[in-house]
């Protein structure tokens, strides 16, 4: 079969037509091309990824990185990484690198309980784990069929896209509720668009995405890096109760490298005690905010490393200001800055960090 040849983008004219006509026609142009390549070639999911990205793409969507919809979803993703890497990527790696470097080039498994599509933050504090297990209530979604997507509607699905990232670009977490309302309306719905943008953006390439039906919905992705083949999975799954066949699978992968970050508090109540007691048995480290498992829960086996700077919340969790942890930053006081924002605080200044070591 002859392999078919992209169009080139038709030029247009002001004077010879309206800007928002003429873009609309550049695109119908790019996407009919489109569709005929991608029934005879396919799209590969790097290449899937990377566009997603805003980053540059060779192959078959190659034609649609020239329509101003896609260039302003790259500039303004550019924007963004930018930004996230100087003050939040590069201070915690090398932050981890210095206070837990041994957990931080280890292979083993990484359980992110909460963390939603969040692989971004996953990566950055364990980026040579072997397996990252990610929990959240966020749909799954699957990968883009660019084939199918209405044409006119590529800024609008871009943008919706941009919405769902915001959140933790400008901070550093995502909030469940905007995510459930983002996620809804693009034809990018779901966590793998997500999660692909995180891979591509942090320089990984996907070698396969299969979806999961066991131990609950999910998705499975083998990627590489540096030349090491690492899986990422992520589970849709209420986490609440107590003994589960999600955590017993989990379990089965064996002692892990974990990250808490803005769990809304729900492991200091016995609502998620299940989910609370299996990080407990099975971590080897634990790097959480003051949002995670409470003080209390850890018994002997635990040292625990206290770093950053306490601040009593304000009202939406001010009952969950514990005084026994901020009697330990009164008698003690660590560093005052960790030197990025972690938690729910966005400010450099306010982050609190505590390193929970299994003896």
């Amino acid at each position: 079969m002859a392999k078919a040849t992209p169009m080139k983008p038709r030029k247009c004219s002001a004077k010879r037509m309206p800007r928002d006509v003429c873009k609309i026609v550049i695109t119908l142009a790019f996407v009919g091309a489109l569709a005929s390549a991608y029934g005879q070639n396919g799209v590969g999911l790097d290449e899937t990824a990377r566009f997603l990205a805003g980053l540059p793409v060779n192959g078959t969507l190659a034609p649609l990185t020239q329509t101003p919809d896609w260039q302003a979803h790259a500039a303004a993703l550019d924007k963004s990484w930018q930004s996230k890497d100087h003050f939040q990527l590069g201070p915690i790696a090398l932050w981890m690198s210095a206070h837990a470097g041994d957990y931080y080039r280890s292979t083993g498994t990484m359980y992110y309980m909460f963390g939603g599509p969040d692989f971004l933050y996953a990566y950055t504090f364990f980026p040579n784990a072997n397996t990252y297990i990610l929990a959240g209530l966020e749909p799954v979604g699957q990968v883009p069929d660019f084939s199918r997507l209405n044409p006119n509607m590529l800024g609008s699905n871009l943008a919706a896209l941009r919405n769902s990232l915001s959140t933790l670009l400008i901070t550093h977490y995502f909030v469940t509720e905007e995510m459930k309302a983002t996620l809804g309306r693009s034809e990018l719905g779901g966590t793998v668009p997500i999660l692909y943008v995180f891979l591509a953006r942090l320089g990984c390439n996907i070698i396969d995405t299969a979806h999961v039906s066991s131990p609950a919905e999910g998705v499975r992705i083998t990627f590489s890096h540096n030349g090491s083949r690492q899986t990422l999975y992520y589970f849709r799954t209420d986490l609440s109760g107590g003994d589960s066949a999600f955590l017993r699978w989990c379990a089965a992968r064996g002692p892990g490298l974990s990250l808490i970050k803005a769990a809304s508090y729900l492991m200091h109540g016995e609502g998620f005690a299940g989910v609370r007691n299996f990080l407990l048995e099975h971590s080897r480290v634990i790097v959480q905010d003051d949002s995670g498992i409470p003080l209390r829960a850890f018994n002997k086996n635990w040292i625990l490393e206290f770093h950053g700077r306490f601040i009593p919340h304000g009202e939406k969790f001010r009952k969950y200001d514990q005084q026994e942890l901020a009697a330990v930053y009164k008698r003690d006081p660590p560093p005052p800055e960790l030197g990025f924002a972690f938690g729910y605080w966005w400010q450099i200044e306010r982050g609190l960090l505590i390193l929970a070591r299994r003896k």
